[in-house]
């Protein structure tokens, strides 16, 4: 009896858990899952604590609450996981990586990076709501490829972000993390540029600096590539989820 080809893709690859950045839910990532799942790929997105609607309470959120929910989504498959997570997700991420070494076969940061302070210590408000297209833009976040339907919808649905999530230092002590293949997609700055800030001692970036196995993956499409270059995408993380099959 002959099996399914999409079968035997998950069958020998491993999960996928895809973690969106600031103000976005597991919605971010529908094109980019769909695309991975119509190739066979076992794919599952997650909405972070306070992200859930507007109306959500965000008073009590912290960095803990995210880096959690991110290792319960991890641990959940069974199997080791590949974890892609997206822009200011870098920060739990990398933490989880920290919390639960063995289930984690491959992280991917896309437009990210394996941060090891706080993004922004000095924030003490209770929410950062979605900044002007303006503001994002002139802080690095570039809007390119994005369409007026897609920027809209962006506007329409995103959900202020937790300012524990910004404020909060995550706290790392299993160098277990630094053994984790590591790829960066770099979609908003180049890989050349990326590692300027490596050397230069970017702390967005800091764990690129002790990490053992670092790839690089240019993917030229602004700051949310899960909108403007999909498919390209998933076919970024269908790869590292082949090769880390196992």
């Amino acid at each position: 009896m002959s099996v399914p080809a999409s079968s035997l893709a998950c069958m020998t690859t491993a999960a996928i858990v895809l973690v969106p950045g600031f103000w976005l839910g597991a919605w971010a990532w529908d094109d980019v899952a769909a695309a991975l799942r119509a190739d066979g790929h076992d794919v599952t997105a997650i909405t972070l604590p306070g992200l859930e609607s507007a109306d959500a309470d965000r008073s009590a959120i912290t960095l803990s609450d995210h880096i959690g929910a991110i290792c319960q989504a991890a641990t959940a498959k069974g199997n080791r996981v590949v974890l892609a997570v997206h822009s200011g997700a870098g920060v739990p991420g990398y933490a989880a990586s920290d919390r639960i070494p063995d289930q984690i076969a491959a992280m991917v940061y896309v437009d990210s990076g394996p941060a090891t302070v706080a993004l922004d210590p000095g924030f003490d408000a209770t929410e950062l709501p979605l900044p002007s297209w303006q503001e994002l833009e002139a802080g690095g976040s570039s809007l390119e490829g994005l369409s007026d339907e897609q920027r809209a919808a962006f506007r329409e649905r995103a959900v202020p972000e937790p300012g524990a999530a910004l404020r909060e230092e995550p706290q790392l002590a299993d160098e277990r993390r630094l053994d984790v293949p590591t790829t960066v997609v770099c979609a908003s700055i180049s890989s050349d540029q990326v590692k300027t800030a490596v050397e230069q001692g970017s702390p967005w970036v800091g764990g690129l600096a002790e990490l053992r196995d670092v790839s690089y993956v240019d993917l030229p499409a602004g700051h949310w590539p899960m909108w403007s270059r999909p498919r390209e995408l998933a076919l970024i993380l269908g790869d590292v989820a082949r090769r880390s099959s196992g």
